[in-house]
């Protein structure tokens, strides 16, 4: 791939770097992300994957702008109350870096059509940034069956938490650490509990620097782990989790083979 010289500028403090270089930009060009949520994560989540450089980036979501979104969902503006949140963000990022292509699905994820959705583009990496337990066990499972790598991550007033699953490497998914969502009302809601505008940011990034280090070949991702933080004590911990070799989904011999669709929505931390 030839960069042009704008790119060069754009790009030159990936490329100075030698875990990165011409040939991992390149990468970073040609991979597809896709983004779950166009929320609290998945809005930092893609201002940043966008800014790197990521080629193709798909945004999944339903709803449209509000007002109370902005208090932490930074890829929309006052100015786009109303407006379909998967063309604010479209437009957000091209504004941004238009090398950019933004794949845009304007639906809810559900058993029906998440496959078709992850398929569309042969994506890369999924980014978890859904606000409930029904939509995260969904892409877990999706994600799974499709032996495609994702990030989950939620948030709840302060208090953020997130881990990485990859397939073919025996680490454990989200089923394996929580067998199915918790009952109905258990959980209060975000909008029951509130969350901390900048929880969004931390951990949005975070999944985001999930990707691009699982694009690039780099370090150490949080597979097998489970990374918590508490803005509160500005605490962050790293919990070793195992593979569950009983999971209903990717365990030695799997009960779930076919994705469900649960009750939507409680929030989840």
């Amino acid at each position: 791939m030839d960069f042009s010289e704008a790119q060069i500028e754009r790009y030159s403090r990936h490329i100075i770097l030698s875990e990165v270089g011409v040939e991992g930009q390149q990468k970073l060009l040609e991979s597809k992300v896709l983004i779950i949520g166009t929320g609290g994560l998945g809005a930092p989540a893609a201002m940043f994957l966008a800014a790197a450089g990521i080629g193709t980036i798909g945004l999944v979501d339903a709803d449209s702008v509000d007002l109370s979104n902005l208090q932490r969902q930074i890829i929309h503006q006052t100015k786009d109350v109303g407006k379909l949140k998967v063309i604010s963000g479209k437009e957000t990022i091209n504004e941004m870096n238009p090398d950019v292509n933004v794949i845009t699905y304007h639906t809810f994820v559900n058993a029906s059509n998440i496959l078709e959705i992850i398929k569309d583009q042969d994506y890369d990496f999924i980014i978890d940034g859904t606000d409930n337990f029904g939509a995260k066990f969904l892409i877990n499972d999706a994600c799974v069956l499709a032996k495609k790598p994702f990030s989950h991550a939620g948030i709840i007033r302060f208090n953020g938490q997130l881990t990485t699953y990859i397939p073919d490497n025996n680490t454990p998914c989200y089923r394996c650490m929580f067998k199915e969502p918790p009952p109905e009302g258990a959980v209060p809601t975000c909008r029951e509990a509130g969350v901390l505008g900048v929880m969004g940011g931390v951990i949005g990034t975070l999944q985001a620097t999930e990707a691009i280090k699982y694009i690039l070949g780099l370090g150490e991702t949080l597979a097998g782990y489970l990374l918590t933080y508490d803005a509160i004590k500005m605490e962050f911990r790293k919990i070793k989790i195992k593979h569950n070799t009983k999971c209903g989904i990717c365990g030695e011999e799997p009960t779930i083979n076919e994705l469900i669709d649960y009750k939507p929505p409680v929030c989840s931390i």
